[in-house]
């Protein structure tokens, strides 16, 4: 079929959802976007019209779809790269073919793959819910493996006492990202690992093969007085922000509308949402933090996503975390990342159930509408469901364990009716929880 010929857009709908926070993957935030907001952006240019299949009539309606189509199960991430590739491989190969990866792609198998529970084994390959139909749906299709493009990035360097693993920590970084959403792992591997250490990368990259990028990037410095990732070339900067002089900022980083950034803030490869308020003395590396958010004076992010919304207050750090919308994070807590006992680091994976993550460090995540007092200390990989309080206490200062909603403070606490539960686990109520 013609290369320029525009597709029918069938979306699968994935009905469950990610703990903590009792959302499905479609309305989480990647890289500061609803993730359907993120897949329609992604395939606009390729898209003539769209169906939406619940998940109960899914094996009727896919049987009467006619014409060119691509269809894809909604907690699917995948970046223009990636789709671009596929597409196009696709359309050259003219039969009806399935994303499928290949368990030597460095980038899967260690980001991807882990806690994962919605790739299909079939002939040494894992199959995605990412389909391409030249005519209408088919019963056979032919697996498509799309190389992700990986290369080796150092984030951590460990000393060897402390680990088996000596030396660099790495990532496998893909310049074509897909990836199913089925933990909150995934979030944190998609933002930063996919997302922010990509876009990096890509950077690196145009600045050693581009000479007219590179020409343009050091023009910019000159003229503007600054160094190379400080110009606007590498720090895109929104309406109507307000930035303190003493502040650093350094590219790839881009700022959204209506933003502050604080006297002495230090800000490092990020992507910042509008209206986001950076107080001074702030360190922000390698995070995403999302539409609304608030960071008081010396606040801490390092590889860390902050949903809309929600608050970190002073002298809190995080690391390698997942905060979700509408939450506080009470002042001088800290989110370790490294087990002191060399055990494995296990997250729960898209079936509730406890497995590794074959991560040697990995912070916490945190749920949506949630309020965690001041001096609290949350061990590796730990959650606290959506909707919980939790208050710094002799008895429980220290969270080395899963919090479920019922275990909230709030419940023995007075007024405890003014905390209102927005986000029930799939299939309960609010009266069924508590």
């Amino acid at each position: 079929m013609p290369q320029g010929e525009k597709l029918r857009k069938v979306i699968l709908q994935d009905p469950r959802h990610i703990p903590p926070f009792n959302e499905r993957a479609r309305d989480l935030r990647i890289l500061n976007s609803p993730l359907w907001l993120y897949q329609r952006d992604v395939l606009a240019p390729y898209i003539e019209s769209e169906t939406e299949i619940p998940h109960e009539f899914e094996g009727f309606q896919l049987q009467t779809l006619e014409g060119p189509c691509l269809v894809y199960r909604d907690n699917l991430f995948f970046d223009e790269f990636y789709i671009a590739a596929f597409i196009k491989e696709a359309k050259a190969l003219g039969k009806a073919c399935r994303a499928a990866f290949s368990p030597a792609d460095p980038a899967f198998r260690e980001h991807a793959l882990p806690l994962s529970t919605s790739y299909t084994p079939a002939g040494g390959v894992y199959l995605a819910d990412l389909w391409y139909y030249p005519a209408g749906y088919a019963t056979e299709t032919e697996p498509l493996i799309i190389d992700l493009q990986a290369t080796e990035v150092g984030y951590y360097h460990v000393p060897t006492y402390m680990a088996t693993e000596q030396g660099d920590l790495v990532y496998q970084v893909p310049l074509r990202a897909c990836m199913a959403i089925d933990s909150w792992v995934h979030i944190h591997m998609i933002d930063v690992v996919f997302g922010l250490f990509a876009r990096g990368a890509r950077f690196e990259y145009q600045v050693n093969n581009n000479l007219g990028f590179k020409l343009r990037l050091l023009g910019t410095a000159l003229y503007e007085g600054r160094q190379l990732l400080t110009s606007s070339a590498a720090v895109k900067i929104g309406k109507n922000c307000s930035i303190d002089p003493s502040a650093v900022i350094t590219g790839p980083t881009s700022i959204g509308d209506n933003c502050f950034i604080g006297a002495g803030a230090v800000i490092d490869n990020c992507i910042i949402g509008d209206n986001v308020n950076v107080s001074q003395g702030c360190q922000m590396q390698l995070s995403v933090l999302g539409d609304g958010a608030f960071f008081p004076f010396r606040a801490a992010l390092f590889m860390t996503t902050i949903m809309d919304n929600a608050m970190v207050a002073q002298n809190t750090c995080l690391q390698m975390c997942v905060v979700g919308r509408n939450t506080f994070i009470g002042a001088g807590s800290t989110f370790t990342d490294y087990n002191l006992i060399p055990l494995p680091i296990r997250a729960l994976d898209g079936d509730g159930n406890l497995q590794s993550t074959h991560k040697p460090v990995l912070g916490g995540c945190v749920g949506h509408n949630c309020r965690l007092g001041a001096g609290l200390v949350i061990s590796p990989a730990r959650t606290i469901e959506s909707d919980v309080i939790l208050v710094a206490s002799e008895e429980r200062w220290q969270i080395n364990r899963n919090v479920s909603f019922e275990e909230s403070d709030h419940h023995n606490l007075r007024g405890a009716e003014l905390h209102k539960q927005f986000y029930p686990r799939h299939g309960t109520t609010e009266s069924e929880t508590w």
